[in-house]
């Protein structure tokens, strides 16, 4: 087990007793048919927000968080991409090994669709300020918008 604790400070979006976080089971925060959106930690906020622009868009957004990684709720991801067939993840974490890829293993396994990943690009990270250093690498709300807008474009190719 680990945590990561990031510095920023986000709305809450959960239920403050924690009544809805069970270990293993991923939480479904909007419904939709368009594109999956996988997000863990705190950028499932900056997913929340690139949701609320792509709805604003037209675009159906389903976004799951996925608060454990470990174990995986492929139940979840299964039933999410069957919907959507395409789906992009969110982590402020390297792009190999992380939420990533253990989403496209499960699509790779059970239903192959398209994927586009958010995460920092096999680099080591640097100090700075939260909001600056997401945008730096790329996690920030208009990359994630960037990346469902590109995948669509896969998916219906």
């Amino acid at each position: 087990m680990y945590l990561r604790f990031g510095r920023p400070k986000w709305p809450n979006f959960t239920s403050e007793d924690g009544s809805d976080f069970v270990i293993g089971k991923a939480q479904q925060l909007s419904e939709g048919a368009d594109v999956s959106i996988f997000a863990c930690g705190h950028m499932v906020w900056k997913a929340i927000e690139a949701g609320r622009i792509l709805e604003g868009q037209g675009i159906g957004v389903e976004l799951i968080n996925i608060h454990t990684i470990k174990p995986l709720d492929t139940e979840a991801v299964l039933a999410s991409i069957g919907k959507t067939k395409c789906a992009v993840t969110v982590e402020e974490h390297n792009i190999l090994g992380g939420l990533g890829d253990s989403i496209s293993h499960v699509a790779a396994t059970h239903q192959p669709i398209p994927i586009e990943y958010i995460g920092t690009k096999d680099t080591f990270g640097e100090s700075g300020k939260p909001t600056e250093l997401l945008t730096k690498y790329g996690l920030d709300t208009p990359f994630i918008v960037e990346a469902a807008l590109k995948v669509l474009k896969r998916k219906n190719a």
